[in-house]
């Protein structure tokens, strides 16, 4: 599918734009020929990819709160949009721990506020809603979720995501309902993707940003959980499903209107430790250390996706194994390190690169 024929001139709102995979998604966006206006939190550091890639040039940028439901719904209405990609969130797993009550109204309700707005909008729209892989009632046992299994959420975070899918499908049952889509226009669908890596990634407690922190500053890598096992992926692969999905939906926008995982391969699952230490070989230097257990928030040991689904409706499959997606990573970090100002080439050329390396 040519993603250019289905996105050039269209007008997309992007949520969450200035957060780390907003800022994947703007570029290539951008380089789609769309036009995006964003809608997000504005960056939280002077190193974030949003502002290394100069993003402003590249979308008109609302700098708001999710939260802030008439705000939301002013700015997408007035844009009136051809897509909708909802990204904004509270992402990280640790800190849900320390701020359960904003982590619940920023991705349930957060995810509410663009679903009311969009039953304001008067014309024809596909909307993509991103969630995560940790939706599932994690049984933490060697088993693939499927989209039709159960949901759940131990730590405020996955529960707040499960909470923002019960919402999502509330919404496209009760006012975007498939049957009647003549008369509303509106195809609503979910992605779920598992632990996303890439350039540009600043966040706290995230495994690729800690290890880049530590080596830039000669330090060990400490590694909290060595055993546990995540779907690492580039984020260029789950970007390209969500923009394979959308382009889908215009075409049949009631089939799509579903949920799909976006994962690695089954067999392509890699230890925390696996990932430090590919991690290190890769930068060239660097040591690991493993600190004694001490009393910790819970996090899951192990998670993974059938992405079957995706595969065989949407005709999307992985690129990159784990060890290439670490190894591009660590590339665009290192070439960051190098020449900060290089980094909006870096990403257009992985994204590039990416394309044409499609199978």
């Amino acid at each position: 599918m040519n993603l250019s024929d289905c996105f050039k001139g269209k007008r997309v709102f992007l949520t969450g734009h200035t957060g780390f995979k907003g800022s994947w998604l703007l570029t290539w966006l951008h380089q789609l020929g769309a036009v995006v206006k964003g809608y997000a939190l504005a960056p939280q550091t002077s190193r974030d990819l949003y502002l290394a890639i100069n993003g402003d040039a590249m979308c008109e940028s609302v700098i708001a709160d999710i939260r802030d439901a008439a705000k939301l719904k002013a700015e997408l209405i007035s844009f009136q949009p051809d897509f909708v990609f909802h990204l904004a969130a509270q992402p990280l797993v640790r800190l849900s721990y320390e701020i359960p009550v904003d982590t619940f109204a920023i991705n349930a309700m957060g995810t509410a506020h663009v679903l009311e707005a969009l039953r304001y909008l008067e014309k024809p729209c596909v909307a993509v809603m991103i969630t995560t892989d940790k939706v599932y009632h994690n049984k933490e046992q060697h088993y693939f979720y499927k989209e039709t299994d159960r949901l759940g959420g131990y730590d405020p975070y996955s529960a707040s995501k499960a909470t923002a899918e019960l919402i999502i499908d509330s919404y496209r049952k009760s006012f975007f309902n498939p049957a009647k889509y003549g008369e509303h226009g509106k195809s609503i669908s979910v992605g779920r993707a598992g632990n996303v890596i890439g350039g540009g990634d600043w966040a706290v407690d995230r495994i690729i940003p800690d290890i880049v922190r530590a080596l830039i500053a000669g330090q060990p890598v400490l590694v909290r959980n060595p055993a546990a096992v995540r779907p690492w992926q580039h984020v260029l692969e789950p970007i390209s499903g969500y923009l394979t999905l959308a382009a889908q939906q215009v075409q049949h926008p009631i089939d799509f209107a579903d949920a799909f995982n976006f994962g690695p391969y089954t067999s392509d699952n890699l230890t925390v430790e696996a990932v430090v230490k590919t991690a290190i070989l890769c930068w060239g230097e660097g040591t690991i250390e493993i600190p004694a257990q001490t009393e910790a928030p819970h996090e899951a040991g192990l998670l993974q996706l059938d992405i079957t689904k995706a595969c065989e409706s949407l005709q999307w499959q992985p690129q990159f194994l784990a060890e290439k997606a670490i190894k591009f990573t660590v590339e665009w970090y290192k070439e960051y390190i190098a020449e900060p100002t290089n980094a909006l080439t870096n990403t257009i050329e992985q994204i590039n690169y990416f394309n044409n390396n499609q199978k």
